[in-house]
């Protein structure tokens, strides 16, 4: 047997859920029918992304957490997208959203369009175009 090789959830530990939920639908982003008062679950083409209170995260781990909203999170999340003139308009609405944008959009080295934000947590977010990513048909990059 092997391990699926598979990300099917993400999960972001939330210090305040009701003002991270609230940047997340301010980009225009759908919750599934899972979310409730305590947990958050956006749709997008890949995998479901999740807002869960940090401490209720920690006791369901067993572990405990050492972070502050003032750090950046050792992760990045990315979105890509199908043109290069979508980075900016993209950056453009998470500018309307409050995120806090910490690379204008700009040409790559590798041919490609980028740039970083993060959301009211520090969660950090690349937004590229990358000319040799390939979709499928729900809009989940399958290679690149």
């Amino acid at each position: 047997m092997v391990v699926s090789q598979r990300i099917s959830l993400v999960t972001i530990g939330a210090f305040d859920l009701p003002t991270l939920r609230n940047f997340y639908q301010s980009l225009g982003w759908e919750e599934s029918e899972t979310s409730s008062d305590s947990y958050a679950v956006f749709k997008t083409a890949g995998v479901l992304l999740s807002l869960f209170p940090l401490e209720e995260l920690a006791k369901d781990a067993g572990i405990e957490f050492q972070l502050s909203t003032e750090s950046y999170r050792p992760i990045t999340l990315a979105i890509n997208l199908d043109h290069p003139e979508q980075v900016d308009s993209t950056i453009d609405k998470i500018r309307e959203a409050n995120g806090k944008i910490l690379r204008e959009p700009s040409d790559a080295f590798w041919g490609g369009r980028t740039a970083y934000f993060s959301d009211p947590e520090n969660n950090l977010w690349e937004v590229a175009w990358n000319p040799t990513a390939v979709f499928d048909e729900r809009g989940a990059m399958i290679s690149f």
